[in-house]
């Protein structure tokens, strides 16, 4: 791809972004403050990035991957079950994928 495309795409992105921007807020005020509208939205950044991290344990490239990743992401999701300390999970979780990858390769 040539510098000239690159940032032709670099720029109609941009634009595109900043044209969604606008769009979003000349949406009137008493649609987004209905009860439905802030409940759904106060879920989304944590559905999107459970969607981030399920993708990054279960893939790799274009492929599914089933390795230590997975059975770490499930020591973590249980230690946050039992309210462990978040830097208990994350030493769990990075000693069990760490164990797994050893062990398993």
């Amino acid at each position: 791809m040539s510098s000239g495309v690159l940032w032709t795409v670099v720029l109609v992105g941009s634009v595109g972004c900043y044209l969604l921007k606008l769009v979003g807020l000349s949406v009137p005020a008493a649609w987004v403050q209905q009860p439905w509208v802030m409940r759904i939205v106060d879920f989304v950044p944590a559905a999107l990035l459970a969607a981030l991290v399920v993708v990054q344990a279960v893939t790799s490239g274009h492929d599914l991957v089933l390795d230590g990743r997975l059975v770490a992401l499930a020591v973590a999701a249980i230690a946050l079950a039992l309210r462990a300390p978040f830097i208990v999970v994350l030493l769990l979780a990075g000693a069990t994928g760490a164990l797994v990858h050893v062990v398993w390769g």
